[in-house]
């Protein structure tokens, strides 16, 4: 009996010692129970194994047997044919061990990502419109939901993390949290087509272009070549690289404070209640400074205001609330530090100490930060405001009466270095933590709702933009399908024509479609003047479906607007010609309105436009020779030019004159 359990115990540790010399097998996260596979294509899987061991797939659709040996590492990859669409299937692997995949179905699978308005969810911070509603309707089994986990890297990873252990099916219990462009998208393909759709989520609200580009590919573009291979060349132990980050901003931020007059050294000069602000702007708050004159201004600003503190507040703890600023912000009360946030969105509330709180005149500083996009105050009214810590109730608003005056321009110094190593603000470091380890999934293509974060530098977009298509199709080794949202109408109406960056980022948006096997969802009709996050996501995932049933399914619809082709000038006109649109020209509500024209001076009017057939003829009073016209210039355009099937123009223009962005890196 002794000897017998001798000999198990020594079976037993030799079982778990080959456990541990012999890997077993395994998958990435991309691979799970419920997954879709790309209909009609060689379908690449992968994983890890024993060293130099045999690894078998064997599908249940065609009971097929695949085998691939593991390399040296335990790596292997192999391709498996998948039919026409259909399931549900079961997939089993085999090695050491064995892992089956089961629910498998068999469809078109897209990737969709980009920045906050691709991640807007149904529900939590999203609640878009009659979301309870959409929630309570989203039975769809076959449409099959993969969300791709926040990460960032240094590096590209060979595995992304996902939410709920990897595939899920589509049910009011499994949607609420998932992106609701993607899911509007889906729904359309999948009610068109009636066959499994997969789609897969990677997105991360207000991040840049290149953040989702690789370091090869931004290595090939001068505006980003030296922090692409700076990031190329950062060691990968976590430590090593925070003190590389810090450094570098530490230089930075020296070089910043020596250029702003708010400074002098070390000492915030313009928070003291002495310094002079008579010859500042005079400004309202909240609103984004893009509001007073800056359309694309990036960089440093000073707000101030004086108060009047009464006798009954002296002594004692006061709560100042400035709502979100955008980006960072230090603020100070009379002098005085009291509080200081880094975060673009986040509620500012400061309590200033009763120490520092005297009967009379008081000044309140604060000297914001914005890094790209919108800057300055961007909350509600109702949050500016200062009272007494015990008795909020006792409020003094502080939405008027505020001087401003920009500081230092991101121009001159470069953009700012970041001191987290996990900023998702890094070039590539969201491609190589979460799209690198996607490839080579196959895939039928991707949609993309960005570049709200690159406003302020729509010229370099024209470039950046198409290099990362170029740059995912690369890594994926065929021209993939790629739809993209334009940007919606946003922010203040302006009573006349003026420059906009936001009109060039569309426009950069506009010439993209240059690239072969791209289509564009305009969104011009849609959007929010108070909300950069416009509610209508049904529309914004029907428009991009669209795109993608007529371009690439062949269905016999129209899947987008009128698009500006060329313009003739007539004597005292210019006629506007469209791209073939078999839907024809409307006027939605009335006469045409959003077109502006300019003589010889480039000076833009408003301007007096009529559909002639398929064209537009646009003219204004005392303009006898126009040489230019724009339409929809404008953060927030009053624009109304369709097609008979429901759909918005494209804002564009004419000319190529130099726009608020050009010279910004």
């Amino acid at each position: 009996m002794k000897r017998l359990i001798q000999i198990t115990l020594t079976l037993t540790g030799f079982l778990l010692l080959s456990l541990q010399l012999f890997p077993q097998l395994s998958l990435p996260a991309m691979f799970s129970d419920n997954m879709v596979l790309q209909q009609r294509t060689d379908a690449p899987v992968w994983g890890k194994a024993t060293p130099n061991s045999t690894v078998m797939i064997v599908p249940s659709w065609n009971r097929k047997e695949y085998s691939v040996r593991a390399d040296a590492s335990g790596t292997w990859k192999t391709t498996i044919e998948t039919p026409a669409a259909g399931g549900p299937y079961d997939i089993t692997i085999t090695a050491v061990n064995s892992i089956t995949l089961r629910n498998v179905m068999i469809g078109e699978v897209w990737i969709c990502s980009g920045q906050s308005n691709m991640e807007m969810p149904l529900t939590g911070w999203g609640k878009i419109n009659d979301y309870e509603k959409e929630i309570a309707a989203a039975s769809y089994p076959n449409i099959r939901l993969l969300q791709v986990e926040k990460n960032t890297s240094t590096y590209p990873l060979e595995d992304v993390e996902v939410t709920s252990g990897g595939w899920q099916e589509c049910s009011p219990a499994t949607i609420p949290y998932f992106s609701a462009t993607a899911y509007f998208f889906g729904r359309d393909l999948y009610q068109s087509m009636d066959i499994p759709i997969g789609l897969i989520h990677t997105s991360w609200g207000g991040t840049l272009a290149e953040a989702w580009t690789s370091t090869e590919s931004l290595k090939s573009m001068p505006d980003f070549r030296q922090s692409a291979e700076e990031f190329a060349r950062l060691p990968r132990d976590k430590e090593q690289q925070k003190n590389f980050f810090l450094k570098k901003f530490e230089e930075w931020n020296k070089e910043v404070n020596s250029r702003d007059f708010g400074f002098h050294g070390d000492e915030a000069v313009a928070a003291k209640p002495s310094f002079p602000d008579d010859e500042w702007l005079s400004v309202s708050l909240p609103g984004p400074w893009e509001n007073n004159g800056l359309p694309e201004f990036d960089g440093f600003a000073w707000y101030r205001r004086t108060i009047t503190i009464p006798e009954n507040w002296e002594g004692n703890d006061l709560m100042l609330s400035l709502g979100p600023v955008d980006d960072n912000e230090v603020t100070w009360f009379n002098g005085n530090i009291i509080g200081s946030t880094e975060g673009a969105g986040i509620p500012r509330k400061y309590t200033i100490p009763a120490r520092l709180v005297r009967q009379g005149i008081a000044t309140i500083a604060v000297r914001v930060t914005d890094t790209g996009g919108l800057g300055g105050f961007t909350g509600s009214e109702g949050e500016i405001y200062i009272a007494p810590l015990i008795k909020e109730t006792l409020r003094e608003n502080l939405n008027d009466g505020w001087k401003f005056k920009t500081s230092v321009n991101l121009n001159d110094v470069g953009a700012q270095p970041v001191k987290d190593t996990n900023s998702p603000h890094n070039p590539a470091t969201l491609y190589n933590a979460m799209i690198a380890p996607i490839v080579p999934y196959a895939i039928k293509g991707a949609i993309w709702y960005q570049g709200e974060s690159n406003a302020g530098r729509s010229y370099q977009y024209r470039t950046l933009f198409p290099l990362m298509i170029n740059d995912w199709r690369t890594k994926w080794g065929y021209t993939f399908p790629f739809y993209f949202v334009q940007l919606a109408n946003y922010m203040k109406t302006k009573d006349e024509p003026d420059d906009s960056g936001w009109a060039e980022l569309r426009e950069a948006q506009l010439q993209t479609l240059r690239l072969e096997h791209t289509g564009m969802a305009v969104i011009i009709d849609i959007g929010d003047a108070d909300d950069i996050h416009p509610k209508n996501k049904q529309d914004v995932g029907k428009r991009l479906a669209l795109q993608a049933r007529e371009k690439t399914y062949g269905h016999q619809i129209t899947g987008s607007g009128p698009l500006y082709q060329s313009y003739t000038i007539e004597k005292g006109k210019i006629r506007i010609s469209f791209a073939p649109d078999p839907s024809g020209l409307v006027a939605r509500e009335g006469a045409l309105k959003g077109f502006s024209i300019a003589g010889p001076d480039k000076k833009f009017h408003w301007a007096d436009a009529v559909i002639d057939g398929s064209q537009v003829v646009v003219s204004a009073p005392g303009i006898s020779f126009p040489i230019a016209v724009r339409y929809a210039w404008a953060d927030n355009p009053v624009c109304n030019l369709f097609n008979e099937a429901g759909l918005p123009a494209s804002p564009f223009r004419t000319d190529d004159w130099s726009g608020v962005t050009i010279h910004n890196k």
